[in-house]
C-alpha cells in the first residue's frame, strides 16, 4: 500500500469506531490487514516488484538531519508551514465531500439508493465499491457521506466496501501511482482494494 494509505488508515478506523460501530471497524480492520498481507505476498510471487517505474527520489538522510536542526522558534515555524500546507491542500476535498454528502442526503430518492445498494440487492457490495472510486473525496469525509447513504437505505456491508473502495483505490490515488507503477503492478494494485472492499463488506453482512 502507498504510504500516504498508512495515516488514513488510522482515520478510517476512528471514523469507523464511532459512526459504524465495532462490528464495521472489526470487520474493515480484520479483513483489511489480512489481506494486505496476503495480497503483498501474492504480488512478490508474481514478480510485480520488477513493475515500479525508475524514479528519481530527492531528499535522504541529510536532508532529514537538516529538518532537525535549528532552534525550537525554527522548528516551531518549519511545523507550522508543513500544518498549513497540509490543511491547504486538503481544505477544497472537504468541503467537496461535506457538499457531496448533503446532495445525497437532500436529493438523491431513496428507492433509488436501495434499489442499486440495498440489503435486498445480492450484488449491492460489489456495485458499492465500485461506486466508491469516482465519489472519493478523502478519506475524512467518506464515511459522513456513507452515513448518507446508509439513512437513504444502502446496507451497512454495502457503505463499508464503497469507503474502502473510495478511500483506497480513488482516481487521484491511482493517477499518482500510475507515475511510478506500470500497468500491471496498478491493476494489480486496485484489484486488491476492491477485493478487500468486497469480502470486508460481505464479511460484515455474514457475521453481523
Amino acid at each position: 500500500m502507498p504510504e500516504s494509505y498508512t495515516p488514513q488508515l488510522g482515520l478510517i478506523i476512528g471514523l469507523f469506531w464511532v459512526m459504524l460501530g465495532w462490528q464495521a471497524t472489526l470487520a474493515y480492520a480484520v479483513v483489511g490487514f489480512a489481506l494486505a498481507v496476503i495480497g503483498g505476498v501474492a504480488w512478490e510471487k508474481l514478480g510485480l516488484e520488477k513493475d515500479v517505474k525508475r524514479v528519481r527520489v530527492s531528499g535522504g538522510p541529510q536532508e532529514d538531519a537538516a529538518r532537525g536542526t535549528g532552534t525550537w522558534q525554527d522548528k516551531l515555524r518549519r511545523a507550522w508551514g508543513a500544518a498549513w500546507g497540509d490543511f491547504r491542500g486538503v481544505f477544497w476535498y472537504l468541503v467537496i465531500g461535506v457538499a457531496i454528502g448533503a446532495a445525497v442526503k437532500g436529493f438523491v430518492p431513496e428507492t433509488f439508493i436501495a434499489g442499486i445498494a440495498g440489503p435486498d440487492n445480492p450484488l449491492a457490495i460489489p456495485i458499492a465499491s465500485v461506486i466508491g472510486v469516482p465519489l472519493y473525496v478523502r478519506a475524512e469525509t467518506m464515511v459522513p457521506i456513507g452515513l448518507a447513504f446508509i439513512e437513504k437505505g444502502m446496507g451497512t456491508g454495502a457503505v463499508i466496501a464503497l469507503i474502502i473502495g473510495g478511500a483506497g483505490a480513488s482516481i487521484p490515488e491511482v493517477s499518482m501511482l500510475s507515475a511510478i507503477f506500470k500497468p500491471r503492478l496498478l491493476g494489480a494494485f486496485v484489484a486488491t482494494i476492491l477485493t478487500v472492499a468486497v469480502t470486508a463488506g460481505l464479511s460484515y453482512t455474514i457475521f453481523f
